[in-house]
């Protein structure tokens, strides 16, 4: 019985590290005050939530392509599955968002299992193409199922409320308070995925990604890895969904489109696909810098389009010379600065040092 009981702590002890629970303090700390301090109007902080939610996706994403190599293109109909689940449990149920979320999560699991078995028998391209198959059968269905959905013409949220704050686009009370629980809930992301690949489970699934063949030799479960990277993705997905939903009260099958997927695999890819920095960095570029950035710029505010362009280049650039993501250039940036520092330091400790002899 203690032996077990040693094992279950050890087993916990590789799951349970806070060593980044500072930086991501630190992280929260600045999304919170940067905004007040610069006086952001609730346009941009509605933005900057948005972008938030797409990254809690794109944490789940990274698991899935960065540490297991597989790739999917269905994202964007788990997200809208998300969407709808909050707008009919919310619109028929009056269910607290807290019981959505739990129910959104448990339609993951069975999702996430679903394709992740697919996975056992189809790699790479093939399999996004499944997942863009599995993606439009759902959209299709949305589209179609108007009983439940109203099809095209959409699914708007009916006295939808957050701690008591009713939602409304011009609310600042209600803008705000999302945003300080969406900052929150990205927080908790942001620790479970940095506990996640940092543990036994991150480097069997990195196992799995070089080299199916030798992990399978070390008694490394494909079938389990791969089933915990997509159930994980799919989960992150759809309370993403759920989550995006709160903010305009409002979704429609034509939101959820292959370019939103697209744009997630191109934001991961740019960041860095290992990294939880590097994956907030590229879905801040691709989701987040033309809203709260660029339309500050005169040129680009009165050339809306150039804006694609200017991003369209970014992530060109960085993927032919930074194929590893953006986040490797900045730690290779940061590497030579603190160097430089150090030796800079070393220099003057020396010449303070031949001074004293010399007196």
């Amino acid at each position: 019985m203690k032996d077990k009981m040693i094992k279950l702590r050890k087993s916990m002890a590789s799951y349970i590290s806070l060593s980044n629970l500072p930086k991501i303090l630190l992280f929260m700390f600045l999304m919170l005050v940067v905004p007040l301090l610069l006086g952001f109007p609730a346009s941009t902080l509605t933005f900057l939530t948005k972008f938030m939610v797409l990254s809690i996706v794109g944490l789940g994403f990274s698991i899935l392509l960065g540490y297991t190599g597989l790739a999917s293109l269905g994202t964007a109909g788990f997200i809208a599955i998300g969407t709808y689940v909050l707008g009919f449990m919310h619109n028929q149920m009056n269910a607290s968002l807290f019981v959505i979320i739990i129910v959104g999560i448990a339609l993951a699991l069975l999702l996430g299992a679903i394709v992740g078995v697919i996975s056992l028998r189809i790699e790479g391209m093939y399999l996004a193409i499944i997942t863009l198959g599995l993606s439009e059968i759902i959209i299709e269905f949305l589209r179609n199922a108007i009983s439940i959905t109203n099809g095209n013409g959409g699914l708007q949220l009916q006295g939808f409320s957050i701690f008591g704050i009713t939602h409304s686009t011009v609310n600042l009370e209600y803008i705000q308070a999302f945003y300080i629980f969406i900052i929150v809930v990205l927080g908790i992301f942001m620790l479970l995925y940095s506990n996640i690949v940092t543990s036994q489970t991150g480097r069997a699934m990195l196992a799995v990604k070089n080299n199916t063949s030798a992990a399978q030799a070390m008694g490394i479960s494909i079938l389990k890895y791969r089933l915990l990277a997509f159930i994980l993705s799919t989960i992150t997905a759809l309370v993403g969904g759920i989550l995006y939903v709160s903010i305009d009260a409002y979704t429609e099958p034509n939101l959820w489109t292959l370019a939103i997927s697209l744009n997630i695999l191109a934001a991961i890819i740019l960041g860095g696909s290992k990294s939880m920095w590097g994956v907030l960095i590229g879905m801040f570029i691709i989701f987040g810098l033309r809203d709260v950035v660029l339309v500050r710029v005169p040129f680009f505010a009165e050339n809306g389009n150039a804006i694609f362009f200017f991003t369209g280049i970014i992530v060109i650039l960085i993927i032919m010379f930074y194929p590893q993501g953006l986040i490797k250039l900045l730690e290779k940036q940061w590497f030579k600065l603190k160097n430089y520092i150090k030796n800079k330091m070393n220099k003057k400790g020396v010449l303070e040092h031949e001074n004293v002899k010399k007196d």
